[in-house]
């Protein structure tokens, strides 16, 4: 098995929320025109503010207030909001939602770790050079003058004027500034491990992705608490938090086989796939199909364990922003899987939900109510296409009982066409408008494709 140090230890924000639609080469004059709206969305600073509760399930009325405008803000600050931008299409939009200086911290605890991650994947990098600065990287954000231009990677901007984006980290309250420099030293010693170490078992699978998404998990719920728009025990309770990260990044592994493998990288652990085949790479045979499969939906049960967390944390969120931030990515990852299971394409193309489902799933997972409706009816979309004949057909029964379960331990499980999307903002808003342009514009260009 080839280790892991080709591009490897993804974070959360690089890899899992790319949990949305499949785009084409087509689309991404389409994307950078939406991002321009969204740009043009902050500066005007409305966003949607609802008057209830994400835990309410009744359609609420909603009213525009006025965020900080863009040029209400430093120089520093304005550019590491253009970075964020600049190196994430949909992350960007959720961040921006955000209510107050939160969105600051988190905007800050981003652009931290996507430098970091942009030092783990330069393959420029030697490793006697690598695993000190992987180690060291949180002592950069108190150095005013560290930078890094010797990168070879697209996002190399944030190295290279990582003296702005650690003003601004240094800038934020004391509270904030403790979690993001402890979750940076965290994550860079667990890229640091696996650079070189294969992920043999699912323990290690675990800790890898632990490293890479949960400390992210871990990071963000301390900040929600920091700021006093979530309680305590959000922050406080770590398991939880962990499983959420968990359970985005063991989706986009699941989903990622076929690119990874082309890419030369293997996030699979040995522990199941051996039991289907004698190398990683041999599950892309076709003739190796009917195996292939059946580790694959190994491996989507194992992911299933953690929807039970998922849900009890998102029942303790309190503020709409924060809930709508953690929220969509969650019924992405259960759409991407619903979409992966018992499914050969997988192992012959890239499987990614349909951009008008992206959008519905935006505009529906606004409450708790709604999300464990998500959740059932993906679970039994799952639950529909178990073979009888899969070996871990037992245990994946099992766990959509536990999750059915728990969607329906508070009453009657609510019809999804019952929630409003007036909960998003207009940064999020015009994120789905654009997927549905997206779409249409697919499918035109499809159409027109098909005669020539």
């Amino acid at each position: 098995m080839a280790t892991v140090n080709c591009k490897t230890a993804m974070s959360l924000f690089k890899r899992t929320l790319s949990l949305g639609p499949s785009q084409k080469s087509c689309g991404q004059r389409s994307l950078l025109t939406a991002s321009r709206l969204q740009e043009r969305g902050w500066r005007e600073g409305r966003t949607a503010q609802i008057c209830c509760t994400p835990q309410s399930q009744t359609v609420c009325r909603f009213h525009l207030v006025c965020l900080p405008q863009q040029d209400s803000m430093n120089v520093s600050l304005q550019t590491c909001y253009r970075y964020l931008n600049e190196t994430s299409r949909s992350f960007a939009a959720v961040i921006q939602a955000l209510d107050g200086e939160l969105r600051h911290a988190v905007c800050i605890f981003y652009l931290v770790l996507r430098a970091l991650d942009t030092v783990e994947d330069d393959m420029t990098i030697a490793l006697e050079m690598k695993i000190p600065m992987l180690h060291n990287f949180h002592t950069y954000l108190y150095q005013p003058d560290w930078k890094y231009m010797d990168s070879k990677e697209k996002d190399k901007q944030v190295l290279e004027d990582f003296p702005t984006i650690s003003l601004e980290f240094r800038n934020l309250a004391f509270i904030y500034q403790e979690v993001i420099a402890d979750i940076c030293h965290k994550m860079g010693v667990g890229m640091a491990e696996f650079l070189e170490k294969k992920v043999e078992t699912l323990q290690e699978w675990n800790k890898y992705c632990h490293y890479v998404a949960g400390l992210v998990g871990i990071g963000l719920s301390r900040l929600f608490s920091a700021s006093e728009l979530e309680d305590p025990i959000v922050g406080l309770d770590t398991n939880l938090s962990n499983s959420m990260g968990l359970f985005l990044q063991k989706t986009n592994i699941i989903r990622d086989y076929l690119e990874d493998q082309m890419d030369g990288r293997e996030f699979w652990p040995r522990e199941v796939w051996s039991k289907y085949g004698k190398k990683l790479s041999d599950l892309v045979n076709p003739d190796n199909i009917v195996p292939a499969v059946q580790c694959m939906n190994e491996l989507i049960t194992n992911a299933l364990h953690h929807v039970p967390d998922v849900l009890t944390y998102l029942s303790r969120l309190k503020n709409q922003s924060v809930f709508n931030f953690c929220a969509i990515p969650q019924v992405m990852a259960i759409a991407t899987l619903a979409a992966c299971y018992n499914n050969q394409q997988v192992f012959k193309s890239v499987v990614k939900i349909r951009k008008g489902q992206a959008v519905t799933l935006m505009m529906d997972a606004t409450n708790i109510q709604a999300v464990r409706a998500i959740m059932y009816q993906y679970v039994e979309e799952i639950y529909q296409k178990i073979p009888l004949t899969d070996p871990s057909s037992g245990q994946t029964q099992h766990i959509i009982v536990s999750i059915r379960n728990l969607s329906l331990s508070e009453g009657t499980l609510s019809s999804r066409s019952h929630f409003s999307p007036i909960y998003l903002s207009c940064a999020m808003l015009l994120a789905a408008i654009s997927w549905q342009y997206l779409s249409a514009m697919s499918q035109v260009s499809e159409e027109v494709h098909s005669r020539q």
